[in-house]
């Protein structure tokens, strides 16, 4: 028996195997896509952060009984004008005031906002809920 003859019986009990070619540009194929999926991974990481608004409470007063006065400090692309959910609660974290307020466009990467929230009942503390874009 010659090695061919020893090739078709494997072949014919097996069946045949693909080539090395054709192995090679599977994975190819498989690294391009591999290489394309993460280089749209990583743009849609990039446009939402850069598309995004950062706001954090710097601190509050209370002036009196009926108004609290929350400073935050908003964080977003220079020339992008943004809209903020300030909330006041009382001791038990019941709303007991709240307010919108928009943040105009400006040259600045950060922006500091004073606003005074009227309330209902004495309040012990104010923040922010949320920014968005407008």
């Amino acid at each position: 028996m010659t090695l061919t003859d020893v090739d078709r019986k494997l072949a014919d009990r097996y069946g045949r195997t693909r080539s090395a070619a054709s192995r090679r540009w599977t994975w190819i194929a498989i690294g391009a896509l591999a290489v394309s999926a993460t280089g749209l991974l990583g743009w849609t990481t990039v446009s939402n952060a850069m598309n995004s608004v950062d706001a954090d409470t710097t601190g509050f007063t209370l002036p009196d009984e009926h108004t609290v006065e929350v400073r935050v400090q908003v964080t977003v692309n220079p020339g992008t004008r943004v809209a903020c959910s300030l909330e006041a609660q009382d001791a038990e974290h019941g709303i007991v005031g709240w307010k919108i307020i928009e943040v105009p466009a400006s040259d600045d990467h950060s922006r500091i906002v004073t606003a005074r929230i009227p309330t209902t009942a004495p309040a012990t503390t104010g923040f922010v809920r949320s920014c968005w874009i407008i």
